[in-house]
């Protein structure tokens, strides 16, 4: 049998590179002090006064309340985000679920194909609508960058509403199949075979009954952990759909609607989009109108696309089936590595390296 220190090690460096670092104990109760109610109303209040400054800042800079709203929630997101990317670790599950939505990009387009052709249709009817145009083009950019906000918001939280639903399946999937089953195919195959043969001394065997479903041996960090693998998943899929609409949604207008149409529409000749720099000016053969319009539909394109996808009971079996499986087999190398860490009586930490590496 090998050295169960290095089996713990084995694991939690198998953790990193699934983006699951909140699985690692160590990083779990890190994690956990970090996001404590006091600690977070804390940050809350110092995200709100900085974000609030920096709009008010803003406002008497420019003259324009928008504006000032604008860099105030970017200025709050930035910070929020740059909690969330090392202290939390969120940049190695991000990490992890942007290489795996660009390995499976072949999984997309089958459900583009099927998603898409009546939504274009109906999309199309409003890009030559002079009421959209109308409306996209009299945005000032605060004020559509916040309607992009406003979409990506409602999306969010669709998503919140329904991955949690899947998080669930996976954990019950793996109690049911047991751990011995869960960990084939992982560097923890062996011991999990090897402490099941032991008939009890793990206290857990290794038969399909032996995680209860109803025992959640999973904290809340790392049930969050999971979830996040699956949000971000899903996130960036959307993502690559919306920069695909918007693009062609601009070429589509740079080859069928004329300068003279536009002006018909918003009343006013369209509005070339000129970026000044000190050396030279760039001067961009898409129009503001144009620009506008194509953000403001492909961002209704994709929150479309979040509530069919989730919903599509095909996209589920594809999308969520391999990727369930993984997150079950991360169950399963838990449970052995939960019994690695009682039988050595050892903290992670001098094993798999100190709570706040960050390496992958």
């Amino acid at each position: 049998m090998s050295d169960p220190r290095a089996d713990i090690a084995v694991a939690e460096a198998w953790f990193r590179r699934r983006g699951l670092p909140w699985f690692i104990d160590a990083v779990d109760e890190r994690v956990r002090k970090l996001l404590r109610r006091r600690w977070l109303w804390l940050l809350l209040a110092g995200v709100a006064v900085l974000s609030a400054t920096a709009g008010w800042l803003t406002e008497l800079a420019v003259g324009n309340v928008p504006s000032a709203v604008l860099t105030g929630l970017v200025v709050a997101i930035a910070l929020l985000l740059a909690y969330a990317g090392k202290p939390l670790r969120v940049t190695v599950i991000a990490g992890w679920a942007a290489r795996r939505a660009g390995a499976e990009l072949d999984l997309l387009l089958p459900l583009i194909t099927r998603a898409l052709p009546l939504l274009m249709l109906f999309m199309i009817t409003l890009f030559v609508n002079t009421e959209v145009w109308q409306v996209a083009s009299s945005l000032h950019r605060p004020g559509l960058y916040a309607t992009v906000l406003v979409f990506a918001g409602a999306g969010l939280a669709f998503l919140l509403t329904r991955l949690p639903e899947e998080v669930r399946q996976v954990q019950h999937t793996a109690a049911t199949e047991g751990f011995v089953r869960a960990c084939r195919g992982t560097p923890l195959e062996e011991r999990a075979r090897l402490l099941a043969d032991l008939d009890g001394d793990s206290g857990r065997p290794g038969e399909p009954d032996d995680m209860d479903p109803a025992e959640d041996t999973l904290s809340r960090t790392q049930k969050a952990n999971l979830l996040l693998v699956l949000l971000l998943m899903q996130a960036i899929q959307v993502l690559l759909l919306v920069i695909a609409v918007f693009l062609f949604f601009i070429v589509f207008g740079m080859l069928a609607i004329s300068p003279a149409v536009v002006e018909g529409w918003v009343g006013h000749p369209p509005t070339p989009i000129v970026w000044n720099f000190d050396f030279v000016v760039l001067r961009l053969p898409v129009t503001s109108e144009l620009y506008q319009v194509s953000v403001f539909l492909s961002v209704f394109a994709g929150l479309y696309f979040t509530v069919y996808a989730v919903s599509d009971a095909q996209y589920r079996t594809q999308f969520f089936g391999e990727l369930s499986r993984g997150l079950e087999q991360a169950i399963g190398v838990r449970e052995v590595y939960r019994t690695l860490l009682r039988t050595t009586r050892e903290e992670p930490s001098p094993v798999g390296g100190r709570p706040d590496d960050d390496s992958s």
